[in-house]
């Protein structure tokens, strides 16, 4: 079963600092036999294995976990499963049966879907340390979204039935589960508020500040290498990518910012912080 894919695939949205790897990009249909939710004739999920201790510490570690006992830990872990997977293979498709949700290890995972015309919108896009399906998984429902693998990943699949018995055992997870979906919830309603209210120039600045913090010279460059490629960025801003192009172009003629393939560099924080307002 083939993934529909607009032509312009990318990597990841989110920047990245110049420490962090930069995905390649793709402008081919990934080659694929399908989503990798299913299991095997066997009963065994497909290009998946049981959990090793990293896995362990990472769930551990996981936002949604940190404060649970050693022993909760170990039973949602022997109901977790890691999935190996190739950049553009895709994880599952819209309509598919969902059984658990996902966490990121490491790698990055784009979740959209296709118009019937073929024009892609990309939702959210999901790095290391974070999780997404916890929503169709609690309702019952199949995937609302397609799910494609940005970069070779290192995927978790925790079942509904650890976490289903763990709710009952734990109410610290319940809460925490629900302090997950509402900020994701709160994710999107500043999302609509962007699409609505923001002009483009002002969604792409908001994009490239979004992760920038105080720092002890705030006059100094800042580098930046963007995790996903122009295409990718613009769906997820609701642009087309020839928009978000020009908005970069403007940026740069206004000395605002540099930019150098992937690579972009603010130039003054303090200028385009100003210019968000504009």
């Amino acid at each position: 079963m083939a993934c529909a894919r607009r032509s312009e695939c990318d990597a990841d949205s989110r920047c990245r600092a110049i420490t962090s790897p930069s995905c390649g990009r793709s402008r081919r249909r990934p080659k694929t036999s399908g989503a990798i939710t299913g299991f095997t004739s066997g009963g065994s999920p497909a290009f998946a294995r049981a959990p090793k201790a990293m896995t362990r510490s990472f769930l551990a570690n996981l936002a949604l976990f940190s404060e649970l006992d050693s022993d909760v830990i170990d039973r949602i872990a022997a109901g977790t499963t890691e999935l190996r997977l190739p950049k553009g293979q895709v994880l599952f498709h819209r309509g598919e049966p969902c059984s658990g949700f996902h966490a990121v290890m490491y790698g990055q995972v784009k979740l959209g879907f296709v118009s019937p015309q073929g024009a892609e919108k990309v939702m959210e896009i999901f790095g290391p340390g974070q999780s997404f399906g916890q929503a169709a998984m609690f309702l019952g429902r199949a995937y609302p979204v397609d799910a494609e693998c940005l970069a070779d990943s290192l995927l978790l699949h925790i079942s509904k039935a650890s976490i289903d018995s763990e709710l009952v055992r734990d109410p610290r997870l319940a809460r925490r589960i629900l302090a997950g979906l509402s900020r994701r919830l709160v994710g999107l309603v500043h999302d609509v508020e962007g699409y609505s209210l923001r002009s483009g120039m002002q969604r792409v600045i908001g994009y490239l500040l979004r992760d920038i913090v105080g720092r002890d010279d705030p006059a100094a460059p800042i580098r930046l290498v963007l995790g996903a490629g122009k295409g990718v960025i613009a769906s997820r801003l609701n642009l087309t990518p020839e928009h978000f192009s020009r908005i970069l172009g403007e940026l740069s003629r206004e000395t605002l910012i540099s930019v150098r393939g992937a690579e972009i560099t603010i130039l003054d924080v303090s200028r385009l912080r100003g210019f968000l307002g504009t």
